[in-house]
């Protein structure tokens, strides 16, 4: 065991500091380990049966917690900070708060940054560690300076202040305030929307200032974010928009150009299911409830209609062929839905340092199949010609391989059971750059390439959009606040439109 002033947990670091004057929006995504495709897949079974729509007394946590555990013994990040948290609710009874922040430790030396922020909620909570809010502010500021949206929003709401108020945590800092939201809305975290439409709402000098005065462009500019928002599941936003538009408090400064009770109605039942569900998306807002001056399309006025229309959308997965690997046994058996690739991740000790598929690296004299090892398992020795072509027995270098999705590069969203649509792939399938005008209107998945350093929130549901026939698609740098050129996105033609939603 380590000595306990070197842990992750009693590390130093700087201070919290509200008055930055600079601020460099990074990618938690890009800093993350790669995720393995069999484990996200354990991952999000185990979030489907932790569904908020299913009663707490009739969830499976022995099931959930051993997806979990799985899942978080192929260094899956979120499965790892999901299994703290079911330690900490006590939902295995042999692991606790202890056990927790160890857990935690480990993903902050993996350099997760979310684990960073986990830490920093240890500390204001008196989790598994002595409280203290000190510590606690400063891994938050650790946490949003890796990028780490959720810390981004926290700190970033906590600068909104118009002068500094220590005492209950509020600073004065809007411009920081701004990059910090900013930066954790590009990354899909919608409850900083809400925050980010008040910045917004009101002319400001670039030192964050301001008299109150809005005008006719602050207004759109807060209406765009907060519809942002609710698209990205932001509870507080919705309900915003439901005021404003049905019964605004302020008729001459509401951020709406006019009252349409119809309108109001819709972001109701979004602001209703949201509070329900907080993990709901809804990317293809546009499809049933657009922003004015578009006409509201028809509804029929049954929640279950409008959820569907405004929802993530998927084609049914592709069915694999079987591999050699789905053929063989343990420990050489891979299911078909998944293939290997070599990670560069090579092994020279005893024992595998976690679980996954471990196979020796080419050029040691020898050709054997990957093989799944669980962690502290010995590696295997091989008999092999060195190269001075003698042979000898002993241990080889061992390379990671990931699982990855056998579905030849198909654009698939994935989410958890009930947060996606199933849909019949589109008849031809149609693939545009984002510098075209949308040929078809209809369900559009923004896509990049599998290595890109962005995938992991670009190829996601909640990146969908509904397009009309000859509108612009979306561009990153614009309408994500992501800084991603358009050339690297590709936009697939996911649900083409067949009839009016909801009619």
């Amino acid at each position: 065991m380590p000595n306990d002033k070197v842990l992750p947990r009693n590390q130093s670091l700087p201070l919290f500091n509200p008055h930055v004057s600079d601020f460099i929006c990074e990618i938690e995504s890009s800093k993350v380990p790669l995720i393995d495709a069999q484990a996200e897949d354990w991952f999000l079974e185990a979030r489907a049966l932790e569904d908020p729509e299913i009663f707490v007394e009739d969830r499976d946590y022995k099931k959930i917690v051993d997806l979990t555990h799985r899942a978080a013994e192929r260094l899956h990040w979120k499965a790892m900070l999901n299994l703290a948290s079911l330690y900490v609710e006590g939902r295995d009874p042999l692991y606790g708060e202890e056990e927790a922040v160890q857990l935690v430790e480990k993903a902050m030396l993996l350099g997760i940054p979310a684990a960073y922020d986990r830490m920093g909620t240890y500390y204001a909570n008196g989790t598994g560690v002595n409280g203290d809010i000190t510590r606690a502010y400063a891994f938050w500021q650790k946490a949003a300076q890796m990028g780490n949206p959720q810390a981004l929003g926290f700190l970033g709401e906590k600068l909104t202040a118009g002068e500094d108020h220590p005492s209950i945590d509020m600073w004065d800092n809007f411009p920081i305030a701004t990059k910090m939201l900013e930066c954790a809305v590009s990354q899909g975290y919608g409850p900083s929307a809400y925050d980010l439409y008040y910045l917004y709402a009101v002319v400001r000098t670039p030192d964050g200032t301001s008299d109150g005065e809005t005008t006719a462009e602050t207004k759109e500019r807060s209406l765009q974010i907060l519809h942002v928002g609710v698209s990205l599941g932001c509870e507080k936003c919705a309900n915003k928009l439901q005021i404003e538009f049905g019964d605004p408090f302020d008729l001459a400064n509401m951020v709406v150009p006019y009252i349409d009770k119809a309108r109001a109605e819709r972001y109701g039942v979004l602001s209703r299911a949201l509070g329900f569900n907080p993990n709901r998306r809804f990317p293809n807002l546009d499809k049933i409830l657009p922003l004015p001056p578009a006409d509201l399309p028809p509804w029929d006025g049954q929640r279950k209609s409008l959820l569907d229309a405004a929802m993530g959308v998927r084609p049914p997965p592709a069915i694999p062929k079987p591999g050699t690997a789905s053929l063989s046994k343990e420990p050489y058996f891979l299911a078909a839905d998944y293939a290997l690739r070599p990670t560069g991740l090579h092994c020279d000790a005893p024992s595998a340092p976690f679980s996954a598929y471990w196979q020796p690296v080419q050029g040691q004299g020898l050709t054997a199949p990957a093989r799944l090892f669980h962690k502290g398992e010995e590696f295997r020795h091989f008999s092999m010609i060195d190269a001075d072509g003698r042979s000898r027995y002993g241990g080889v270098t061992w390379e990671h391989c990931l699982t990855i999705r056998h579905n030849h590069g198909a654009v698939e969203p994935r989410a958890a059971r009930g947060l996606l649509r199933e849909v019949a792939r589109p008849e031809p399938l149609l693939r545009c750059a984002c510098g075209q005008a949308c040929p078809v209107s209809g369900v559009w998945q923004p896509w990049v390439a599998a290595d890109h350093p962005l995938q992991a929130i670009v190829n996601q549901y909640w990146r969908q959009a509904w397009l009309t026939e000859g509108a612009p698609f979306p561009q990153p740098r614009r309408d994500w606040l992501l800084d991603l050129p358009d050339g690297d996105v590709a936009w697939h033609l996911m649900e083409m439109s067949l009839a009016d939603p909801g009619s």
